[in-house]
């Protein structure tokens, strides 16, 4: 499986997965959003490529949203925030 990151315009991306079907989904990451999440240890493709392998281990890339703002994974998988501060290695 091959996860493609392209950025659009300002804090829209485009993810592309690869797989027996391939998937594109619009990601919004808007730099508040990005600064909360990594407090700028990482950058926003390796955000963007981290969250996306997290989506995957919990559901098939077809069952992912078509369009969304990062934040919202929360939503669905309540673990993505804790996940996302221990890998970046700081402190909450």
């Amino acid at each position: 499986m091959k996860i493609k990151i392209d950025k659009n315009r300002n804090n829209q991306y485009l993810i592309t997965i690869n797989n027996k079907i391939q998937t594109k989904h619009s990601v919004l990451l808007t730099d508040e959003v990005y600064n909360k999440l990594t407090n700028g240890n990482k950058s926003k493709e390796e955000l963007l490529y981290f969250s996306f392998n997290f989506l995957l281990e919990r559901e098939p890339n077809t069952q992912i949203l078509s369009q969304f703002e990062l934040s919202a994974i929360t939503d669905y998988f309540p673990e993505y925030y804790l996940t996302i501060r221990k890998w970046c290695k700081f402190e909450l």
